[in-house]
């Protein structure tokens, strides 16, 4: 009886710190090794699966009623798991839940079971003694002698059990995609179970689908049927489709991969940002969805299973969806770009030579390539990407994506450079430049340089000598300034491209007005009436255009006062180096080296 308890309060964990003492009292006692101590320990572990009965449950008590009846049975559990190659069938978030309707329903029918059990106990009890006074009332009016009185025994001393049938539950989760069977055994002369007995517990319930038939076969033979968790039929789960896919053959991000020699020169004429396609090639692969596989309750109860989605195709312009509906195809040739939601192709102009007297002046609706030099007095201008494989001279260029200079600027201080995203070219020399997000170059001397975003010269000779160069966010350089203690100006903070459009905007109305009153100075005369409404309209726009940018560029300004992160970061930096950053001025007087420049409490530090 001693055992018989030692392993229930091991199995239900009624006391875990008893439990816990015990076992490294028998540790010590008997010696075990590390790995047998491990094993031991493990006993004690709680299992998820399993649910924990205290030993004082109706279960045990009828576990114990079956032993003194058939002799020894393995002790219950209920554990409810799947077969060998699924253990686990129930997500972690219906476990807790399922264990506790398998509570309910053996806690019932075993209190049930129990209950008939002990009111019979008690009917036999009763009869007994009611046996004994008769005998006793008996022996007194036959006046049998006193010694005899110890030989009056009942005939049965054993605890009497009556005659129950074995009993088959059946378990069924929530969502019916799992059967357990949980079988009471006999009491008394009681009939086992058999395979018909199983197959109308199952029909009683409705299971009708997934049944382990081996299983069924195989129960009635099982010598630890009892006081045990059977999976008898496990359900086919709904598997959803999958969603159609695009598999893209040109990247939708933007990344420089430019080439980097031993020396930190960087080849600009490989930048990789123009990605040119023919007509009818194909930009992106469109894999059509799948279809859901329904499933199926144990009860044949269908699941429908929710079918994949369309994917959303990015097409845009100039391109189209093969007749199959599996590809996206280019309906021209020219430079593909992803724009943030699709994909288009832009029309690429290529000039073969230089731009000069041969070309003229160029203003394209798509990207441009030219394959020679922009010269001095020639203007481009592209809505998409320019890029130059020779020199840019002093000419004036405005790209309204990115900008590349293979071989670099020379701008005789009369070029003016515009990118509506980022510039890359070899050297920046006497210009005039304004980038909406990078600037990079290996050279930038004596420019006027309007960033909002990062200006980087790092590559290369990696240099900033002489001019201004303004910022929004931080600017790197290996040197800034020179020996000769050239004036150098960094100017962090703001937004600097903003500002340039703004103060350009500004002087464009400014000169459109003194063209204005010129023009009305003019006798009269018919071409002076037609122009003059012309020019009136031309300056009331600008000026309503010049007001909203200037309300924007307050917003904009408000939203940064706060702003932090500005720096300057360099290896070297001279003498009449100049750093402002949000108003705050430092001017150094002696050589920084490694060195980065930044804001702290309203004072430029050098760390």
């Amino acid at each position: 009886m001693a055992i018989k308890k030692s392993i229930l309060s091991r199995l239900f964990r009624s006391n875990i710190e008893e439990t816990e003492n015990k076992t490294e009292d028998k540790f010590e006692d008997e010696g075990l090794s590390k790995e047998e101590q491990d094993a031991e320990a493990s006993l004690s572990l709680p299992d998820p699966l399993c649910l924990e009965l205290s030993p004082e449950h109706a279960i045990n008590e009828l576990w114990r009623l079956r032993c003194d009846q058939a002799g020894w049975l393995p002790v219950p559990v209920l554990r409810l798991e799947g077969s060998a190659e699924e253990r686990e069938i129930l997500p972690e978030n219906q476990l807790e839940r399922e264990l506790g309707r398998l509570k309910q329903l053996v806690t019932s029918t075993a209190d049930e079971r129990l209950s008939f059990i002990k009111n019979e106990q008690e009917k036999v009890k009763a009869a007994r003694e009611q046996e004994k006074e008769l005998e006793e009332a008996k022996k007194q009016e036959e006046s049998l002698p006193e010694e005899n009185d110890s030989k009056i025994v009942l005939e049965n001393k054993e605890e009497y059990l009556p005659d129950l049938d074995a009993q088959v539950q059946v378990f069924l989760t929530g969502d019916k995609m799992a059967a357990w069977l949980f079988i009471y055994p006999p009491m008394g002369k009681g009939r086992d179970i058999n395979r018909n007995i199983l197959n109308q517990a199952l029909k009683e319930k409705h299971v009708e689908f997934g049944i382990e038939e081996t299983l069924l076969e195989s129960l009635c033979e099982n010598t630890e049927r009892y006081f045990r968790l059977f999976l008898a039929a496990q359900g086919k789960r709904p598997v959803d489709g999958k969603d159609g896919q695009i598999i893209d053959m040109f990247p939708r991000n933007r990344e420089m991969e430019a080439s980097v020699d031993g020396f930190g020169n960087v080849n600009y004429a490989e930048l990789n940002f123009v990605h040119n396609v023919n007509e009818g090639d194909v930009i992106c692969q469109i894999l059509p969805p799948a279809a859901g596989i329904d499933g199926r309750t144990v009860t044949n109860q269908e699941i429908s299973a929710k079918n994949g989605k369309e994917a959303r195709v990015p097409q845009g312009r100039n391109t189209e969806v093969s007749e199959d509906g599996s590809r996206l195809i280019a309906t021209q040739s020219g430079n593909v770009e992803f724009s943030g939601q699709n994909f288009q192709v832009k029309p690429v102009l290529n000039v073969g030579g230089n731009v000069d007297y041969s070309t003229g002046n160029i203003n394209f609706l798509g990207d441009v390539h030219i394959k020679g030099n922009i010269c001095s007095g020639f203007q481009v201008k592209a809505t998409g990407n320019i890029t130059v494989d020779g020199v840019l001279e002093a000419s004036n260029v405005e790209a309204g994506g990115d900008l590349i200079v293979k071989k670099g600027v020379k701008g005789d201080n009369e070029a003016i450079i515009r990118a509506g995203r980022g510039l890359y070219a070899k050297y920046l020399e006497s210009s005039v430049v304004c980038v909406k997000e990078h600037l990079e170059s290996d050279c930038i001397i004596n420019c006027d340089v309007y960033s909002d975003g990062v200006v980087q010269a790092c590559s290369g000779r990696g240099i900033i000598i002489g001019g201004v160069t303004r910022a929004a966010c931080e600017v790197r350089a290996n040197t800034v300034g020179s020996k000769s203690e050239h004036l150098t100006i960094i100017k962090l903070g703001g937004l600097p491209g903003e500002t340039f459009e703004y103060e350009c905007l500004a002087r464009e109305i400014e000169k459109l007005k003194e063209e204005y009153e010129k023009l009305l100075r003019q006798p009269d005369s018919p071409a002076k009436l037609k122009k003059v409404p012309m020019m009136r309209m031309k300056l009331a726009v600008d000026k309503n255009k010049l007001e909203q940018f200037g309300n924007y560029l307050k917003e904009r300004k408000e939203d940064l006062q706060e702003q932090e992160g500005q720096r300057l970061v360099c290896s070297l930096a001279y003498p009449e180096t100049e750093i402002t950053i949000s108003g705050v001025t430092l001017r150094l007087d002696n050589e920084a080296r490694h060195c980065t420049a930044m804001l702290i409490r309203d004072e430029i530090c050098l760390m």
